[in-house]
């Protein structure tokens, strides 16, 4: 986070962010149709709230706006080890490819693990591999550790591994697939860039017949997806760093759009985060030659936004920093009526429920 980006007001606490969602109105699976969910629209000059669906946005939309997406792929980040000395079960949780087959990970149990533990984990019933070492770097505090694994890059991963469904859902999906984007394609995310998943191929037909453009980055979700905010004020909770890339095709349209006097419109808080940092870290570099980083943007309100003019984003947990970052960019009052009216009208929350159009 830098502080030319954000006016800290440190008296924010946690608690600012706190709502109270009836259970039933967490989502626990996908609608059959992605572009079937609900669409609660929240003008942001006037405050006023639309009802409408995700399958409207090509009346929503204006043409020449571009739809900027996050094309990260969920990987079978979630293994089932053993110990190999003691045959001890333990879960990891891959979250971040360092490269040379050594990962950052959650591991539970971690509170026995220690530099040197070796693990085994078996492929997944009717598989055919080898089992698959494991072996313990680093353990660091609450259950985080570094860990190298006997293959390279996530592609090897798929006879042993699932992918991480949230804690709140409570079943494995009928169809795997459906927490993946249609879109997905650059493997290393721990969980679902999930306002992409209302996008379907039909829907993303009618927005390109409508002149909305289409553009995507790459950042892959990590550990402050899994991680909740400890700390009673908001300033003091520590944001971590995740890795993103931005094509030249990409900044390219980015310029083309504001040039025109267009809206610049992100698909999801990762394409927020994304671009937000990149128009700090030098869009006309990125227009010739594209750029990779990583981010530790910590949106607050305060910030000064740069390059978003809108967002299409799902309801988000209380207390999270992705809705501290939602209220950043609409206000904490407005989002938080919107966040009312969503409760009263009966909306599905979180990952596989519906979105909002923030414009």
């Amino acid at each position: 986070m830098r502080a030319s980006d954000v006016a800290i007001d440190r008296s924010l606490r946690v608690d600012d962010f706190a709502y109270d969602l009836p259970e039933e109105l967490i989502a626990q699976a996908p609608l059959a149709r992605r572009d079937a969910s609900r669409l609660l629209v929240l003008d942001r000059p006037s405050g006023g709230l639309e009802h409408a669906t995700v399958a409207d946005l090509p009346d929503l939309l204006d043409p020449g706006d571009l739809l900027v997406a996050n094309n990260s792929r969920v990987i079978p980040a979630r293994l089932a080890a053993r110990k190999r000395d003691t045959g001890g079960r333990v879960e990891l949780l891959l979250l971040r490819d360092e490269g040379e087959g050594v990962w950052t990970a959650l591991a539970k149990p971690a509170r026995r693990l220690a530099a040197g533990t070796a693990l085994v984990v078996e492929p997944r019933a009717g598989a055919s591999a080898p089992p698959l070492g494991v072996e313990v770097l680093e353990c660091g505090d609450g259950g985080q550790v570094r860990v190298a694994v006997d293959a390279t890059g996530p592609e090897p991963l798929a006879p042993y591994g699932t992918a991480p469904l949230p804690p709140y859902v409570r079943s494995a999906l009928a169809e795997p697939e459906r927490y993946q984007t249609v879109y997905a394609a650059e493997a290393g995310s721990a969980a679902a860039p999930t306002a992409g998943l209302h996008f379907g191929h039909d829907l993303l037909d009618a927005l390109r017949r409508r002149g909305v453009g289409w553009a995507e980055v790459t950042l892959h979700v990590g550990l402050d997806t899994f991680r909740p905010v400890t700390t009673e004020l908001v300033a003091d909770h520590p944001i971590h760093r995740e890795w993103c890339e931005v094509p030249a095709s990409t900044a390219r349209a980015v310029l083309a759009t504001r040039g025109a006097g267009r809206r610049v419109i992100a698909v999801g808080t990762t394409a927020v985060r994304t671009l937000e940092t990149l128009a700090s870290d030098g869009l006309e570099t990125a227009a010739v030659s594209g750029m990779k980083m990583e981010t530790g943007l910590f949106i607050l309100p305060g910030y000064r936004w740069k390059l978003v003019d809108a967002m299409i984003t799902n309801f988000h947990l209380p207390r999270s920093t992705l809705l501290m970052m939602v209220s950043a960019f609409a206000g904490r009052e407005a989002v938080r009526r919107a966040y009312a009216v969503a409760i009263e009208e009966r909306y599905r929350f979180f990952s596989f429920g519906d979105a909002m159009l923030i414009r």
